[in-house]
């Protein structure tokens, strides 16, 4: 008696409306940023599975969906598993973080997505320096854990 899992429209649906309203740091909907990154795992050959938890890849995060919607969604257990994984936790350190990801078949390619839309030097262009310029050295620091070479963004 498994429920039908949700179709990639309904699982799109869905982020969009739990991130209503959320901007990112250049102030663009943050229903963008997810749609990138859903576009960004696509390009990279990932399955709906990846693209699934791409479009959820922040809602867990960002308190808009709870751990227990997640555990309850009708979803399978793969992109609840990449959800989980990309999903980072108060006090973690970077390195614990990228070994999740490493650990957890198909959440590095949706972390490689995320990382390439952060990084985005539009998107970084509308920042101040100092945070324009810690965000980078972030990103940077998190794909040399995750061992991405130069940035792939492909976008």
């Amino acid at each position: 008696m498994t429920p039908t899992p949700l179709t990639l429209p309904e699982v799109e649906a869905l982020a969009r409306a739990a991130h209503e309203g959320q901007t990112d740091k250049a102030g663009q909907p943050y229903a963008e940023h997810l749609r990138a990154v859903a576009e960004g795992v696509r390009a990279r050959g990932g399955d709906d599975e990846q693209i699934a938890a791409a479009w959820l890849h922040d809602a867990v995060e960002d308190d808009k969906l709870s751990e227990q919607w997640l555990d309850e969604a009708a979803l399978s257990p793969r992109t609840k598993d990449v959800v989980r994984a990309v999903t980072k936790r108060a006090g973690e350190s970077p390195e614990a973080y990228a070994a999740r990801i490493l650990a957890t078949p198909g959440a590095l390619l949706v972390k490689e997505a995320d990382l390439a839309h952060n990084a985005d030097p539009a998107r970084l262009a509308v920042l101040d320096a100092p945070t324009r310029t810690r965000l980078t050295e972030k990103y940077a620091r998190m794909r040399a854990l995750l061992g991405l070479k130069g940035e792939s963004s492909g976008e």
